[in-house]
Parts: structure tokens; C-alpha cells; sequence
């Protein structure tokens, strides 16, 4: 099987995304799996600290590596935003096919030095397992919210520059990078979430040329700004708070018309559907299917 990078770098020849989806469960799991089968497209399952530590961090590798192994399917894990080198060395040794060091929210050079030394032990460790840093803070909230949060701006000046990712990546040597584009974690309740900058985007793919974009905060984005975001640059796409979404709504009604049901697998089962369903409809957009 191809490596996650080459299956990374032949999405972005063509103009296509891979989709990044969180899970929290081995529902989530089968939702997005069974998307990303019925498409016949890679996928990057996503745990952010909070979900590994649900799941549990071997546990979750070892059922996306049993996915991996019993359909022969190009499946990758990822341990999503993570704040410190004791988080990147547990992925790493539970083999986790990328990680990202998270230092957005820090001074730029501290940001750069905690990125160095998540490259060097990752590579040491295994030379294949790829290293994202982020650049430019976009909230960490996945919740649905009433306004922008006040930590987070779309100002440009708050935005990544393309002299700024040069600069990370020449000093870090990450595999991927996430820059701030006037994306953001979340969602909105009653309006659009901020506008992606496609130029920036445009500019920043230029600068970093060979390395790869992500754009984290996808949850809220609308259709044609995701295909603009692709043709300008983005490889990578995160999804969370719209599957999150999904999955409560579903359940929420499960609980409802089935008030007498007590069997798990009874009551999940329109929860799988509906997370399926949601990361499909994703997926047919990044992939132009």
C-alpha cells in the first residue's frame, strides 16, 4: 500500500483533498469508513487529545489498523492538535501514521522549537510517520457558538503570511503545514463562518511549494469555498464539529422514536448512518466525485 504522504501528494496533482475526520468512538469509526469505502477514496481518521483519551490510544490503532488490514484499504490515523512532546512520543511509539505538534497558540519561536524536536524524535523513531505543524491561531473550540470567539480573528493581521510559513518550515522541516487563512474551529449557529482567504491560500502554497497545506476548522465551510480552497492549495481537509453534529442529532432522535429500545446496536445504528451520510457528502466535494 502507498504511503499517506503519496496518497497526499497525488490528491493535490489533481486538484482533489483527502478528508480528515475525527472520531470519538467505533461508531464514528464505521461512519466515516464506510463514506470513504463507498467512494473508494483514502481517509485520515483524526484523534484530538480529548478523543484519545476516550478511545484509548492503542485501542484506536489497533481497530483502524484491523480496517486497514482485513479491506486491504488505504486508512490512516492521526493524533490531532497536540500541545507537548510527551503527546507526540505516545502516538509515535503507538504508531500512528501522523501527528501534529501544536504550538499555534504560543510565541512564533517557541512554536518552531516545539515543531523541531516533535521532527526530530518522530524521524528517528520512523522516518514514514509524518509531522504537521500549524501556524496562526484558529481557536481550538469544536462546539457550535453564537459568535466568534474572542481569542480568535480573521483580522489579516492575525492571518499566515507566506514569508512566515517559508520561514516555519525551513526551520522546522515539517511534512505538512496548517496556516491560518481565515478558517476557524467550530462552527457558527445562525450565520456563515468567516470567509476563507484564497489568495493567501494561493500565495502560501506558492512559498512552501512542495509541502503540502491542511486546512484545520473546516466544520461550517461552504461548497465553493472548499473547491477554492482545493484548486489554490489546501491537500488535507479537518472535519469534526459537523460530524459531532450529526452524531447528536441522530442519536437525539433515535432516543426519541425508539423510547422503549435498549439494545446499543439498535439505538447507534441511525447514528452511524447519519455520521456516513455527512462525511460522504464531504468527501464526493473533495474528490470531485
Amino acid at each position: 500500500m502507498k504511503t499517506l504522504l503519496t496518497y497526499i501528494k497525488e490528491a493535490e496533482a489533481a486538484k482533489k483533498a483527502i478528508g480528515h475526520f475525527n472520531i470519538s468512538n467505533i461508531e464514528g469509526l464505521w461512519g466515516v469508513f464506510r463514506a470513504a469505502q463507498s467512494l473508494k477514496v483514502p481517509i485520515i481518521i483524526g484523534v484530538s487529545e480529548g478523543e484519545r483519551k476516550f478511545i484509548g490510544l492503542r485501542q484506536v490503532k489497533v481497530l483502524v489498523d484491523s480496517l486497514r488490514a482485513e479491506f486491504d484499504y488505504p486508512i490512516f490515523l492521526n493524533a490531532d492538535h497536540t500541545y507537548d512532546l510527551e503527546g507526540i512520543k505516545a502516538a509515535v511509539t503507538a504508531g500512528f501514521d501522523a501527528v501534529i505538534a501544536d504550538g499555534a497558540s504560543l510565541p512564533l519561536a517557541d512554536n518552531i522549537n516545539l515543531v523541531k524536536q516533535a521532527v526530530a524524535y518522530t524521524k528517528e523513531a520512523n522516518p514514514e510517520i509524518l509531522v504537521e505543524g500549524e501556524i496562526g491561531y484558529i481557536g481550538t473550540s469544536s462546539q457550535v457558538m453564537d459568535e466568534i470567539p474572542a481569542e480568535v480573528t480573521s483580522a489579516s493581521a492575525s492571518l499566515t503570511t507566506p514569508d512566515q510559513a517559508w520561514e516555519f518550515i525551513e526551520q522546522t522541516a515539517v511534512d505538512l503545514l496548517s496556516p491560518a487563512v481565515g478558517n476557524m474551529h467550530g462552527m457558527l449557529k445562525n450565520i456563515a463562518n468567516p470567509k476563507l482567504d484564497i489568495d493567501r491560500i494561493k500565495a502560501i502554497k506558492e512559498a512552501v511549494g512542495e509541502v503540502p497545506l491542511v486546512l484545520h476548522g473546516g466544520s461550517g465551510t461552504t461548497d465553493q469555498e472548499f473547491t477554492a480552497a482545493i484548486e489554490a492549495g489546501m491537500s488535507v481537509i479537518h472535519i469534526n464539529t459537523e460530524i459531532r453534529v450529526a452524531y447528536r442529532d441522530a442519536l437525539k432522535f433515535s432516543l426519541q422514536a425508539n423510547p422503549d429500545e435498549v439494545a446499543p446496536y439498535r439505538i447507534m445504528a441511525p447514528v452511524v448512518k447519519a455520521i456516513e451520510e455527512k462525511v460522504r457528502s464531504r468527501l464526493k466535494l473533495f474528490s470531485h466525485q
